[in-house]
Formats: C-alpha cells, sequence, structure tokens
C-alpha cells in the first residue's frame, strides 16, 4: 500500500477511472510499439500503405493540397535529418577540411551516428501521416490552391535540399546507408566483401 498516492492530508489516493484506462491504453501502445519495433520491413510497409490511402483520399476529395504539401515538407525534413551524422563536421574544430572516417590503420574509427534515428524517423513520419488524414476530415484546413505550383516548389525544394546533402556527403566522406559498404568476415579468411 506504500506505492500508492498519498494527498496533502496524508489520505490515500485512489487513481480515477480515467487515469487508469489512459495508462492501460498507454501501456498496451508501448507494447505495440515495442512488438513492432524489430520489424522493420512491416513498419515502413504500414507506413507505405497508410502514404497510399492518404494520396488515394486526397485524390478522390480533390483538396486540401495545403496539408499535403506540409507532409511532403515535414517529410523531406525529416528524411534529412536522418542522412545527416548527429554532430555535424563542418562545425567541428579540426584542422584539416573536417573528420572523415578513417583512411589508414592509424586513425580513429568514427561509426556514423544518425540524427534522427530509424525508428524515430519512421514514428514521426507515420504520426505525420496519421495528422494529415485527420486533417482531411475538417474543411477548414481546405485551402483553396493552385496545386500544380505547390507540386512544382516543392520538386524544387526537394532537388536543391538534395543536391546540398548530397554534396555534403562528399565533402566529408560519410555514407549514411549500409549497403555497399566493405566488411570484413575475421581473422580466419581475411575476405574483403562489399554488401
Amino acid at each position: 500500500m506504500g506505492d500508492l498516492p498519498r494527498d496533502s492530508s496524508g489520505n490515500l489516493h485512489q487513481p480515477s477511472i480515467l487515469s487508469k484506462m489512459k495508462s492501460a491504453v498507454t501501456v498496451r501502445y508501448q507494447l505495440y510499439l515495442d512488438k513492432l519495433t524489430p520489424l522493420l520491413s512491416v513498419r515502413w510497409i504500414i507506413t507505405s500503405v497508410l502514404i497510399l490511402l492518404y494520396l488515394i483520399r486526397i485524390y478522390y476529395l480533390q483538396g486540401w493540397y495545403i496539408v499535403t504539401y506540409a507532409l511532403g515538407i515535414y517529410h523531406l525534413n525529416l528524411f534529412i535529418a536522418f542522412l545527416s551524422p548527429k554532430i555535424d563536421p563542418s562545425v567541428m574544430d579540426d584542422p584539416d577540411d573536417g573528420p572523415s572516417l578513417p583512411t589508414r590503420s592509424s586513425e580513429e574509427f568514427r561509426p556514423f551516428i544518425r540524427r534522427l534515428p530509424e525508428f524515430k524517423f519512421w514514428y514521426s513520419a507515420t504520426k505525420a501521416v496519421l495528422f494529415a488524414m485527420f486533417c482531411t476530415f475538417f474543411d477548414i484546413f481546405n485551402i483553396p490552391v493552385f496545386w500544380p505550383i505547390l507540386v512544382v516548389y516543392f520538386l524544387i525544394l526537394f532537388s536543391i535540399t538534395m543536391k546540398r546533402q548530397i554534396k555534403h556527403m562528399i565533402k566529408y566522406r560519410y555514407i549514411p546507408f549500409t549497403h555497399g559498404k566493405t566488411t570484413y568476415q575475421g581473422k580466419d579468411n581475411g575476405k574483403v566483401t562489399n554488401q
């Protein structure tokens, strides 16, 4: 009984029905998130299906283009954070052009750590799609706009942003993906392979 909350006079305070329900829902929600965490492909398939359903809804309703544009910009920002290193090499005080992965065995190994981990990227992207879907149920968010301008502006913004990110990756010699990186098998066979 010592773990139950007490009020200012020292009497036991029972949690309300609403707080018990909120706690139960929170625990169940966290349980499902924990079960989904190792299932990378399943998580992204779920998000892709949600995006597809959202786009079908937008096409069918012929509106809410500002919401879609905001969703695209938010996903672009998440993607850039996913591609970026946690510690930006351009702001580090290093006498040479900046830190990079070691090219000689005498250099220190610096692993690539993302600014936005994959799970948080997926979680934020999925929540954003659900929020955008929720917004399509309210006419207040259906602001009339000439949508081809938004598409062209988004494509220009995407290309400029990705060009800058790729130049940054080339300048500071980091690859945010594991595909194609050299891996070592071990001391026994000494083979080097590319994934």
